[in-house]
This record gives structure tokens, sequence and C-alpha cells, in this order.
């Protein structure tokens, strides 16, 4: 099972997946645990890991659980946040407690970049950098002969705090790639940098408030490093303020990881941690409604909920003051709102109301990789066959068609609970006898030949490149075997037979026919 996440944008039992599927793709499992061999995470995002406690801890899976060493770090400060913003906050009911996160951690195998986990017999599993956020991973799993790669969320450049995706070039029946923008090639990393500045600079000069909803690890940082430069070049005074005391401890994780992250941190790190933001501070509540401009990262991202949803209530009637969007927000929350067109009122309920006169400005600073990003990935890849998650209808079948018409690859972008079938190749692995090895071979290399080898690849040629021919001996319970005619003949205990055809001669055949007139006259 890839992944274990939540829908943002729902607040009732759509929030989690349709667990009962497990089940019933697997009728003779008893529970969650026998009916998958293992549950891997690709990274700390709540939409990939929200629902995990709910499933270790009220549905019973007790399976293994992977990610890597950074995804189990970060992942419990999301959940307790977010766990807090729903219960503590809107007062819902409580999905999973706190001892329920730090219970479902316990049971975590963390794990490495490209290091190989034989998960069963059969099933192995290997993650790869996938840039993203700090330890998210695209994942390539065997099972058998069939192999695919499941890649998460990625990006395809680097950006200034995380590398671009890196995995192998691997044979693959199926790659399994999201497609959050499957018809957006965005600029140059350096134009929506510049605009991103611009705009904060002239709302902050003007006197205006500038609300950033992000989730509190990774566009956070990214931002925060950007800000804090531009601050510094410009010698800004604004205060730039944090909402969550969640950072601070995130910080103190990418630290403590700085091996995953982009090469120019790593380079810099020995002379200046670029995570030590010197005109970043904590916000406090009392800050809300006080006088003057400021720039300030609340959390959640999307406006979800949570302190982002309870600033933007009280900036957001005023034309000073600016939300900007930084990445894609999940439909059915307030940024989707907000960036689907320029509303004047947003109804958070029945009985509350709020009246947007302030600037909107979105920006592509997502983590995700773009179409041209998506394109890449798949042709170097090269699978036999791809499937589209993580995206919007409209969008993912414009990119099927693309994936189809340029790259000649089958696609497919199955709706939640819509079953596809991915055929694939069975190689049979036969081990051969000594004797015919050596009549495949020259006279000069019988003499080093060793005991029966396994003989691979779709023909076997012999010493004069003619094709090889030999008997397939398949005994219940024993493996495959290859072997010459009269080796089949010694096993079997029986003797040489033969049928053998004689040429006739043009007279011969003609009193033949004359004799088979005469028998059908006499009748």
């Amino acid at each position: 099972m890839f992944d274990c996440g939540m829908h943002m944008g729902h607040h009732d039992s759509q929030r989690y997946p349709d667990f009962a599927r497990i089940l019933a793709a697997a009728p003779g499992a008893a529970d969650f645990t026998s009916a998958i061999s293992c549950l891997v995470i690709t990274h700390f995002h709540l939409d990939h890991i929200g629902a995990l406690p709910y499933f270790t801890e009220v549905c019973g899976y007790s399976g293994p659980v992977y990610m890597t060493y950074p995804t189990k770090a970060l992942a419990p400060l999301m959940l307790e946040d977010y766990r807090k913003v729903m219960v503590d906050h809107r007062g819902e009911e409580e999905q999973y407690s706190y001892e329920d996160i730090q219970r479902c951690m316990k049971k975590v195998i963390p794990v490495d970049l490209k290091q190989t986990i034989q998960v069963d017999r059969d099933l192995v599993i290997r993650a790869y950098y996938a840039g993203h956020v700090l330890g998210a991973a695209m994942i390539y799993a065997k099972v058998g002969d069939a192999t695919m790669v499941y890649t998460g969320d990625y990006n395809m450049t680097p950006d200034r705090h995380l590398g671009a995706a890196q995995i192998d070039r691997l044979k693959l029946d199926l790659l399994i790639t999201e497609s959050t923008y499957a018809k957006t090639v965005r600029d140059s990393k350096h134009a929506r940098e510049r605009e991103f500045l611009k705009a904060v600079h002239k709302c902050v000069a003007g006197g205006g408030k500038v609300l950033i909803p992000a989730f509190a690890l990774g566009r956070a940082q990214e931002l925060c490093i950007l800000l804090d430069d531009y601050w510094e070049r410009m010698n800004l005074k604004i205060p730039i303020y944090f909402s969550a005391g969640l950072t601070i401890q995130a910080n103190m994780y990418y630290k403590m990881l700085i091996g995953w992250t982009s090469q120019k941190i790593k380079d810099s790190y020995t002379v200046h941690n670029p995570f030590d933001f010197k005109h970043v501070c904590h916000f406090e509540r009392s800050f809300i409604n006080d006088p003057g401009p400021c720039v300030l990262f609340a959390t959640p991202g999307m406006i979800s909920g949570g302190f982002s949803l309870e600033v933007f209530k009280r900036w957001a009637p005023s034309e000073k003051n600016l939300v900007t969007l930084p990445g894609y927000c999940v439909a059915g929350t307030i940024g989707h709102k907000l960036m689907s067109g320029k509303p004047t009122k947003i109804d958070l309920d029945k009985d509350t109301h709020v009246d947007v006169r302030c600037q909107i400005h979105q920006l592509s600073f997502s983590p995700h990789t773009d179409s041209k990003g998506i394109m890449d990935l798949t042709e170097f890849l090269s699978p036999n066959h791809v499937i589209l998650v993580h995206g919007e209808k409209p969008q993912m079948a414009f990119l099927k068609d693309r994936i189809e018409s340029e790259l000649g690859m089958s696609c497919y972008y199955p709706a939640n609970n819509e079953t596809v079938s991915i055929p694939t190749a069975h190689n049979l692995k036969i081990n051969a006898t000594d004797k015919f090895i050596s009549s495949c071979t020259t006279p000069q290399a019988r003499d080093g030949l060793q005991a029966p080898n396994l003989i691979c690849g779709d023909h076997l040629y012999g010493v004069n490149g003619e094709l090889a021919e030999g008997i397939l001996l398949m005994e219940k319970s024993r493996a495959p075997k290859i072997l010459c005619e009269d080796e089949l003949l010694q096993l079997l205990g029986t003797e040489r037979h033969s049928v053998q055809f004689e040429p006739l001669l043009s007279s011969r055949i003609e009193e033949a026919q004359s004799a088979i007139v005469d028998d059908v006259a006499s009748e």
C-alpha cells in the first residue's frame, strides 16, 4: 500500500481513504495486516500521511510501515499540529490521540535512499530522492518479475533548499506518477522569485499586511530563505513572522538533516546555516490587530482551518492587505476558492461570511513538478505503462493524450474505486544440463564449463549461429530443466524410434496411381 493520506477539503468520513476496499480486494484476509504486505509512506504531507495513526491504531493494521529517516522525524510534528487544529480549535471529534501518534511512529521502519528492502519472499522495495520536501522519496517496487515506480510527490527542478529528484534508469512495467500540474509549464525560478518579492514589497511599502498560508515544513523554509536574503539586501525593518512554534522544531530538524538538502546549502553550511533566519521571528496572537505592515507565515496551507483561517478572516476585508498563495490548493479549501476567481465574499458556513477586499496573488512556488518534468521523468524511465494520480480529471486527460501520442506508452487515469489491470511479462528461469550447454558451445569452450548454469535471454544460439534446440522438462515440485533428446530417452527408460521417408521415382508414382484407379474400377 502506497501512502495513507487524508483529503484536506473534507471534514467528515470522506477525509480518510475507504479502507474497506483493502479487505474487499483480498477476500481471504481476516484483517488489514494479512491483506497487505506493507505500507510505504513517501513524505510527511498530510495528504500522504494524515490517516496513518487512524489506520494503525484505530483500524488495527500492525504490519511493517516504511518511510525515510527525515519523514519519520518530521511526521509526528505534522500529525500533532493537525490534530490540535481539528480538535482544540475547531472542536471536532478526535479521530486519533497524541498517544496514538506516538504508538504509530514506534511501528515505523526507517529506510535510507537506495537501500534495498526485502519485505517478504516476493516483494522488494527501494527509495529514491524525490525533492519536493525534506525526506520525500519515490518508491521502486518489484514483485516477482513485475516492476514499478510510485513517485509520490516530486520536483524535477532544484530550489533554494532541496535538490531535484534523482532515480536510476530502471526497466519498468508500470510508472504511477503524480499529475498535480499536468498542463502547467512554469516560468523560470528566478522570474517567479522576482514576482513574489515585488508583490510582497509593494504591499508592505503601502502599509499593508501580507498573509502567506503555508504548511510549516517545506515551502515555509524555501520562502523564508528567499525573504530573509531579500530583507538583508534591501535593509528592510518590517517584521517577518512565523505563526507556529512547530516551525522552530522543524528548522532544528532541517539543520540536523542537512544531507537531504540541496548541494548549495551543503556547500555553505559550514560557514552559515541558511535556516538560522535573521529577520524572521515568532508571532503572537495578540499581534493580529496591531497597526503597521508585516509579513506572516501561517499554518495550515490552503487556508483549510487553523490559524491561517483566523488571520484571513481579520485581514481579508482590507484593500491594503495581500494574501499570496504559494502553491496548489485542494478543492473545497478557502485557498482553492481564492485561486478559482476573485470572490468578494466567502461563506465559511451558513452563519459566517468573510468580505474579501484584499489583493489575491497566486504564485507557482509549489514543490510539485510541472508538465515538462512529468514528461521528462516518464521518457527517462520509459515504462511499458503509465498511471496518472494526484491530479484533476481534465488536466490528466490532456497529459494522457500527450504521453500516448508523444511517448507511445499506454496511459490511464483511473477515478477513485476504479480498477486498472496492467499486463506484465513473466520471465521463467530454467536449469540446463551440462550436455545441453556443451551442445551450444565451441569445442574450445567446453573444457571451461562447470556444473549446470542458468540460461538467460529470449534466444540461445548454437555453435554455427543456428537456434539451439532442446527439450523443456517440467515436473511437479521441481525446477524446469532443458536437456538434450537422448537425455530424455534415458530418463524415460525408452529407446529411440524413428520414421523414415524415402522419395519415389516418377515411374513408381505412375504405377501406384494406375493401381489405385484399377482398385476403384473393380469396386
